[in-house]
């Protein structure tokens, strides 16, 4: 059984800040709760985790700010 592969055309940290971006709008959608509070939860982990990728990309390997 051979794997499918998948080439990524765009880069983790786009498609990280895309998806923080498309969860920072449902939430905005739907009333106050855990729902919500979730999706805003999930959208600041996407945005850590692209800076975190940004930052061992990065020549040198400066201290975040």
């Amino acid at each position: 059984m051979q794997r499918r592969r998948f080439k990524q055309t765009e880069t983790l940290e786009h498609r990280l800040e895309k998806h923080a971006a498309r969860l920072r709008k449902e939430a905005k959608s739907i009333r106050p709760g855990v729902e919500r509070d979730d999706l805003i939860r999930r959208a600041m982990q996407a945005e850590t985790a692209a800076e975190i990728h940004e930052w061992l990309a990065s020549p040198g390997l400066r201290a975040p700010e």
